[in-house]
């Protein structure tokens, strides 16, 4: 169930925003990765704390515009163009992501896919990112975590051209192929025997509090309603004026009703007039993190939590000053702590937002 398609034409141009004008301070930069395929690698740098977006395409090679049935033959890589916000996530913890996701003592491909298309390069855009990018192989080298030498190359960036649509997000489309996919590449035995674990490093995560962590879906099945459950899970939106948060007028602050992690106050609610809780901002930044959303035509900023990865709405620019931003949110991913109960629930750290008395 989504948001009416009244209300999102109403604000289709408010909408269709990019998604670094809504990360506030640091001026958005890029750069491009190489290392096999760029489903995975996409996959990987999306989830990276600070990413505003993870593009997969083709580079390197001495054909311009090319696509999935002639790239290979012309020279081209398959690499992903990642852009970032440096105020939460710097280009060497980027880096690190990175080496954490390929292999760099493969010069012939990455894991189950063969071949110089697949090979492991990182593109540097500007004299800084190169001195940063040896430093961080030479850093890499030096810890004899790695079965063999480096052979990734740190090459100038050249044109870089989008892959066809299916290609993007594709472990979001088809989770059961790509899961298969990458459950036989080769990919989670190597992190396990050379980092200790199977899943993608991310370097720049706020740090993790004890308790906030998603159950499984068997759990959560049983523990929420199936409103909730659609919402949070299945990226689904509960009906404007008909749920329960929207007039909620109590001091208090929000939190995810899948893992409790703050994420916002009664003090930054507003009536937007949508039928939605809207807030001008988060309560705790680093436990939103914001995705692409491409449904009904458009592009949208998607609001998800950090550690759940609960779905929880949109993020809009048509807000009030001095942010300007409204956070849409469904009162469906939600729980309300009143004020009274903060300090008991292990969130008084908070209580310094309201007024002695509330």
């Amino acid at each position: 169930m989504r948001r009416i398609i009244v209300f999102i034409l109403a604000v289709a141009a408010a909408a269709a925003v990019n998604a670094e004008t809504l990360l506030p301070a640091g001026t958005p930069q890029t750069a491009v990765f190489a290392g096999g395929c760029f489903w995975s690698m996409q996959s990987a740098f999306e989830k990276v704390y600070g990413v505003i977006e993870a593009v997969s395409g083709y580079t390197a090679g001495t054909s311009r515009n090319p696509n999935y049935n002639t790239y290979a033959s012309t020279g081209h890589v398959e690499a992903v163009q990642v852009t970032w916000d440096p105020n939460r996530v710097t280009y060497k913890e980027l880096l690190d992501a990175y080496w954490h996701h390929t292999n760099p003592t493969d010069a012939n491909g990455q894991f189950s896919d063969r071949g110089s298309n697949y090979r492991p390069v990182v593109f540097y855009v500007n004299d800084q990112q190169k001195a940063e990018a040896e430093a961080s192989k030479a850093a890499l080298a030096k810890s004899g975590k790695l079965p063999g030498p480096i052979v990734t190359q740190i090459v100038k960036a050249v044109p870089f051209y989008k892959a066809e649509d299916y290609h993007q997000d594709y472990p979001k489309k088809n989770p059961d192929n790509y899961k298969d996919y990458y459950s036989a590449s080769g990919r989670m035995q190597f992190f396990a025997k050379v980092w200790g674990q199977s899943e993608l490093v991310d370097p720049a995560a706020p740090p993790l509090k004890a308790g906030w962590t998603k159950p499984s879906k068997d759990e959560l099945r049983k523990t929420l309603t199936p409103m909730q459950f659609d919402v949070t899970q299945k990226d689904g939106t509960e009906p404007p004026f008909q749920n329960e948060y929207f007039n909620n007028e109590k001091p208090g602050i929000y939190v995810d009703i899948v893992s409790g992690e703050p994420l916002f106050s009664s003090t930054d609610k507003f009536d937007s007039g949508t039928g939605w809780p809207s807030f001008t901002r988060p309560l705790a930044p680093g436990n939103v993190v914001m995705r692409i959303d491409r449904t009904f035509g458009m592009e949208r900023n998607e609001v998800r939590s950090r550690y759940a990865d609960s779905h929880l709405g949109h993020l809009f620019d048509d807000g009030p000053m001095p942010t300007g931003a409204r956070y849409c949110m469904d009162s469906a991913s939600l729980r309300f702590i009143p004020v009274e109960n903060m300090q008991k629930e292990g969130y008084g750290q908070y209580l310094k937002l309201f007024k002695p008395g509330m």
